[in-house]
């Protein structure tokens, strides 16, 4: 591709530089448009610590050309009581390892070494740093869609896609207020070395009355260690504490090994993100004339599903797959393929949030007689593995079933 092509037709303008834009880009670009991505930082980085991505997002990585051999640590992933008692366990089709040709469900790695990865597919000159996004206008007559940045720089475009993250300044102006809400949970998400005596392949989530703290394999640099995490009710607004280590160690030593562990293998300063969790009513449309969302930007979720990096990642290659062959000054061809790309991840993604929504709510905000009659039916029954497969699992496969050209 020549990066100072800039063709009627072809052009595609991303503003964020994310992992959901960075992966339409690719996409786009490997049907044969002209990417430009437009990031308000100096570089595009990803925030926070370790992510889990499961085989769908590896099978859409390597269709861009990322190498995922040894890209992460493969998962089996348990929900347990605070004593370390197991109640259900995220279970995975083996008929989709085989057709994706992808071992387990789950693989988890940090967050910048993975994403780091996928940026080395960016050609040069893609991606254009210290552009922050002001406002766009549609130019009906002229067929494109006109971006202004601070500064007073402006690019024309055929279609602009909104992938600048919870806080997006281009779905603002397409949809309006966001209506951003607090969903009543504060995550510590942090990051360590390898330790000692912990079953490999092993990951685990682990609630008490209103904490949950977790542990899930991960690689770093190549090495192995571990991404975990801490969640605890919170509110818009509500004071941090004076000592966060000191707080969250107190939490942790409440649970089974090797929880309390953790800590002590971790740089407080360095190796631990703080993460108030906020979400927006759920749309049920991701664009508007010439204007398409993706990611945070239309669809923020809470960390229960362990899937916001990847449903951004899914976005991106749905989004360009679904404007193949299309001339982007039709802009009747371009609702259709907008409209084809909403029927595949509108509802499907609307599910996942609202149930990673659910189960915040479930295990965090439920007056103390509800949540001991909560643990006795999770540690008694099996009801918290058919919500895990008819609410999660279920649902994935089926979007998975939509990939066919990436099965092997």
């Amino acid at each position: 591709m020549n990066n100072s092509q800039w063709r009627p037709g072809k052009r595609v303008a991303i503003v964020g530089g994310g992992p959901g834009g960075v992966s339409a880009a690719l996409g786009f670009i490997s049907r044969g448009y002209d990417v430009r991505i437009y990031e308000r930082r100096s570089d595009c980085k990803p925030i926070g610590g370790g992510v889990l991505l499961a085989t769908p997002v590896l099978a859409i990585l390597r269709s861009h050309g990322v190498n995922i051999d040894n890209f992460g640590l493969p998962t089996t992933t348990w929900f347990r009581n605070q004593q370390g008692h197991e109640r259900a366990e995220i279970p995975f089709n083996h008929e989709v390892e085989k057709r994706m040709g992808i071992k387990d469900w789950h693989y988890g790695m940090l967050r910048s070494g993975g994403f780091a990865k996928i940026l080395e597919r960016v050609p040069e000159g893609v991606i254009r740093p210290n552009h922050n996004f002001i406002a766009y206008k549609e130019l009906h007559e002229e067929n494109e869609v006109e971006i202004e940045f601070e500064g007073g720089y402006t690019c024309r475009a055929d279609i602009l896609v909104a992938a600048d993250g919870i806080r997006s300044g281009v779905a603002r102006q397409a949809f309006g207020d966001p209506q951003l809400f607090h969903t009543g949970i504060r995550v510590y998400l942090a990051w360590c070395d390898q330790l000692p005596d912990i079953p490999p392949a092993c990951g685990a989530l682990y609630h008490s009355k209103e904490h949950q703290a977790s542990f899930f394999p991960m690689l770093h640099d190549g090495k192995a260690g571990y991404e975990w995490w801490l969640v605890e009710p919170s509110y818009d607004g509500k004071p941090l504490p004076s000592d966060i280590e000191a707080h969250v160690r107190n939490i942790l030593g409440t649970f089974a090994d090797p929880l309390p562990r953790f800590a002590d293998a971790t740089n407080f300063d360095t190796q631990v993100y703080r993460w108030e969790v906020y979400n927006r009513p759920s749309l049920k449309k991701w664009s508007a004339g010439r204007v398409v969302g993706l990611g945070d930007a239309v669809h923020p979720v809470s960390p229960y599903a362990a899937y916001g990096m990847g449903m951004a990642i899914e976005d991106g290659y749905y989004l360009a797959r679904s404007l193949e062959s299309v001339d982007l000054r039709d802009i009747k061809a371009v609702n259709a393929g907008f409209e084809i790309f909403e029927g595949h991840r509108v509802n499907y993604v609307n599910h996942n949030v609202e149930f990673a929504r659910f189960l915040g709510k479930f295990f965090h905000n439920l007056p103390y007689p509800l949540a001991w009659i909560r643990d006795l039916v999770l540690d008694y029954t099996p009801i918290l593995q058919w919500l895990l497969s008819k609410e999660y699992i279920d649902m994935a496969e089926l979007s998975t079933a939509t990939l066919r050209e990436l099965e092997v």
